[in-house]
């Protein structure tokens, strides 16, 4: 199996354990992001990202270029809390 089908079982199977009403919230508020048009204007598999600088864990700036100079780099976008 591979990581995106597991993903997708998993995310069912989750939707096992979630209310009807919260369900459908969170459906909704996925529904809005997408004919927002952000899919369509995010970053696809295999493109570049712009570089940038923020703060770390710890506070510290951290650019992508400086992290791709000392070898390959994986980006984690997290949305915040729900």
């Amino acid at each position: 199996m591979s990581l995106t089908e597991e993903l997708a079982r998993r995310r069912e199977k989750s939707r096992e354990h979630i209310p009807a009403d919260q369900l459908a919230v969170m459906d909704r508020a996925t529904k809005d992001l997408e004919n927002s048009g952000i899919v369509d204007s995010s970053l696809q598999e295999g493109g570049i990202a712009p570089d940038f600088a923020l703060p770390n864990a710890l506070g510290n700036t951290v650019s992508l270029s400086e992290a791709l100079a000392r070898g390959p780099v994986v980006l984690s976008f997290y949305r915040g809390g729900w």
